[in-house]
């Protein structure tokens, strides 16, 4: 890991970095940021998504894992990828998420959650973002340390939703609110090993799930948010893990992304 008088890893001297849900949204939007950057970048997403044309977009320095967050195997096909490509792993950064917009109970359709929804979110946002981080924590323990004692930096990604969930979250804040709550004993857990553990929470985002929505619902979220007046840019939540980088005395912490919002019932 690049280490300057503190330990400060700096992305331009050859940093290897593996990001979860990298073929799109957040995901791309840092794997951008940090091959432009000079880093060395493992984009991980499922096989049926836009991995392999985006790696290849972003030449040699990105190559495409095609893995399932859930599965043992798959991440850790992904990381042995990593180490024969770029020789080791120093970054990870967990972007893979889904959600689903389902109420607790429906009495108009007299309907209640059902369990295999509420369990596939926990799954990938949840056990996907635990299982990433502890494979990676075994491959990072390998590096060797910077000036400051650093061998590795892990960033997950919560939501403010973990926090002020919707109507209809209540799978998505459970899964988000997980990883807020794992962010800290993680950190300590690791922290013998150099390793630092630290959470993004973002609030409403310009990504594929809100490009769905009609442009009307968009523009109205985007009036919610204090300032700036906008939805987040993808490139702003890059920034942040660029940020976190390079700062070795950020740890055990989660970081809300957000324009000042908060969420309304």
């Amino acid at each position: 890991m690049g280490a300057g008088r503190h330990g400060h890893a700096y992305l331009g001297l050859g940093l290897v970095a593996i990001i979860t849900g990298g073929a799109s949204g957040l995901g791309l939007a840092t794997t951008e940021r940090l091959v432009e950057k000079g880093a060395s970048v493992v984009l991980l997403d499922l096989p049926s998504s836009d991995g392999e044309v985006q790696a290849k977009k972003l030449g040699k320095n990105c190559a495409f894992a095609p893995a399932d967050v859930t599965s043992e195997k798959d991440v850790q096909a992904a990381l042995t990828l990593a180490k024969e490509k770029f020789g080791r792993v120093d970054v990870a950064v967990n972007c893979a998420g889904i959600a689903v917009a389902v109420k607790t109970y429906n009495l108009k359709k007299n309907q209640a959650h059902t369990l295999e929804d509420f369990q596939r979110v926990l799954n990938v946002n949840l056990l996907g973002t635990f299982n990433v981080i502890r494979l990676v924590a075994g491959v990072m323990g390998q590096n060797e340390p910077d000036q400051g004692g650093q061998r590795g930096v892990i960033i997950n990604t919560a939501s403010v939703a973990a926090f002020e969930g919707q109507v209809g979250q209540a799978a998505y804040s459970a899964s988000k609110g997980g990883i807020v709550g794992m962010t800290l004993p993680i950190a300590r857990d690791l922290s013998s090993m150099g390793i630092r553990v630290i959470t993004i929470a973002p609030g409403l985002f310009d990504t594929p799930l809100l490009n769905s929505l009609p442009e009307k619902v968009r523009n109205f979220l985007a009036s919610q948010v204090p300032f700036p007046r906008r939805l987040g840019d993808p490139a702003d939540y890059g920034h942040l893990v660029q940020s976190i980088i390079e700062n070795p005395f950020i740890n055990g912490e989660v970081i809300r992304l957000d324009g000042a919002i908060r969420l309304q019932p």
